[in-house]
C-alpha cells in the first residue's frame, strides 16, 4: 500500500522483484551468496508517459500488475514502508510476460 502514496514521473515504471528461491527442488537451502540475481517483477506503478517531439502524449508500454523482465543492472532501489522497490525507465525494461 505504501507504493499508492509514490507516482512516478513521466516514463519511470515502479517494480516490486520476486524472492529469490531460498530452498531448490531437491529440498536443500541455499545460502545468499549462491542465490542467483532475480531478473523478474510486478508493476506496481507506471508514470503517464513521455511528450513526444510533436507535443504527443506517448504513454508507457507496461500496465499496474504485468510481469516484467528486468535488466540485470540499472534502477533506483526506493524503500517505502520498509519494503523495497525498483524505479526502472520504460525503455529500460527488457519484456513483459504474457499469462
Amino acid at each position: 500500500m505504501a507504493f499508492r502514496k509514490f507516482l512516478p514521473l513521466f516514463d519511470r515504471v515502479l517494480v516490486e522483484r520476486f524472492t529469490a528461491e531460498t530452498v531448490t527442488k531437491g529440498g536443500i537451502m541455499l545460502p545468499e551468496k549462491s542465490q542467483g540475481k532475480v531478473l523478474q517483477a510486478t508493476v506496481v506503478a507506471v508514470g503517464p508517459g513521455t511528450v513526444t517531439k510533436k507535443g504527443d502524449m506517448q504513454p508507457v508500454s507496461v500496465k499496474v500488475g504485468e510481469k516484467v523482465l528486468l535488466p540485470e543492472y540499472g534502477g533506483t532501489k526506493i524503500v517505502l514502508e520498509d519494503k523495497d522497490y525498483f524505479l526502472f525507465r520504460d525503455g529500460d525494461i527488457l519484456g513483459k510476460y504474457i499469462e
